[in-house]
């Protein structure tokens, strides 16, 4: 994973229930025993109570979002000399978006590490207190990121199902309805399933599913389904997973020999709570509330080089005040002025709320 890859983690800033699929695949739910009955109140609480805080597993992802088959692009373009940094950064992104990937992620408290898995190649997330690494091992190279633990548990949560059921969990108030599904079984453990159905009629959310662990309360898997559509554009599950301690060594990482390092030190965080909350929305704006929401990137915080690239030109279409890349479930405008917004709504929302914002 290279450095320029992180910048595009702000420009793509995608809704919570999108932009943690960016690493990991389908939803495995098989058939389980009768499970005591929950009503929707009471399944909520039960996965709001979660404290499950170390466990080890392998999660599969996969989305199907709309999107064209563009792997004979992104292989030319990641792969062209003459594509230049800019190429390889869209590339990289839009595989994360339209690919599958399988990943074992292990987490002990603050510590996280995470291994996607590609083909013939490794790229690995490790984090802890004393910093964050990412590394590719197709690439031979590395980033250690230095400074705030605080920023780093902030902004490099693991993402898992439990990533998604905290942001679902988070926003619902009366904004959407809850329904309690079918029981199942997720990667061997009997499941609830927890089905989020928002009512904001300008959201492309369909509904959201959460398998819920029956025994700890933890997110074991999440589906997305646009609206309607009967089949998911996302899916996030851990296919095997293990409700204890990691060993601590696995947080310990030291690049292999030959690796291309760059050291980068992350700035203090300045505060916590609504400091650091304020201190993020000064970066990040909003138009709008709840499902429909629209995220403005600053044209500053966006990569020169990656809205010049041809690749990004070649998957997005002209539109009155920018370029849209449109999927079923986001839709992301990257405005002439640099800006990009990104939110679950439709292209004339995010027009609109480029023109008002």
């Amino acid at each position: 994973m290279t450095r320029r890859w992180t910048k595009w983690v702000p420009a793509l800033a995608i809704p919570a229930v999108v932009i943690v699929g960016a690493v990991m695949v389908p939803l495995q739910a098989g058939a389980a025993g009768d499970l005591p009955d929950k009503t929707p109140q009471q399944l909520l609480e039960f996965a709001a109570s979660s404290k499950v805080d170390a466990l080890s597993g392998t999660l599969e992802q996969t989305s199907n979002l709309g999107l064209p088959d563009l792997s004979s692009i992104t292989s030319s373009m990641s792969g062209s000399g003459a594509s230049g940094a800019s190429g390889e950064d869209v590339s990289q992104a839009l595989d994360l978006v339209t690919g599958s990937h399988t990943a074992r992620v292990f987490i002990d408290g603050s510590d996280a590490r995470m291994q996607v898995m590609d083909q013939l190649a490794e790229r690995d997330i490790v984090a802890s207190p004393d910093g964050v690494w990412f590394y590719d091992s197709d690439k031979q190279s590395a980033v250690h990121l230095t400074g705030s633990a605080q920023k780093k548990a902030a902004d490099l949560t693991a993402p898992t199902p439990q990533t998604i059921a905290n942001s679902v969990l988070g926003k619902i108030g009366d904004t959407a309805r809850v329904t309690v599904g079918k029981d199942g079984s997720v990667a061997g453990r009997p499941a609830y399933k927890l089905v989020v159905t928002p009512k904001d009629a300008d959201t492309l959310i369909g509904f959201i599913s959460l398998s819920i662990d029956a025994d700890t309360g933890l997110a074991l898997a999440a589906q997305v389904n646009a609206k309607g559509s009967s089949d998911p554009a996302f899916k996030l599950a851990f296919t095997q997973v293990t409700l204890a301690a990691p060993d601590a060594s696995l947080f310990d990482f030291t690049p292999p020999a030959g690796t291309d390092v760059t050291e980068k030190a992350l700035p203090a965080s300045g505060g916590s709570g609504e400091h650091a909350k304020g201190e993020r929305a000064a970066g990040i704006a909003t138009v709008g509330t709840g499902w429909s929401t629209v995220a403005v990137v600053p044209a500053a915080q966006v990569p020169a080089d990656v809205l010049s690239s041809p690749m990004l030109k070649s998957v997005t279409t002209a539109v009155t005040g920018g370029r849209l890349i449109s999927t079923a479930l986001v839709n992301v405008l990257i405005a002439d002025d640099g800006r990009v917004l990104v939110g679950s709504v439709t292209p004339d929302r995010l027009l609109a709320a480029a023109a008002g914002s």
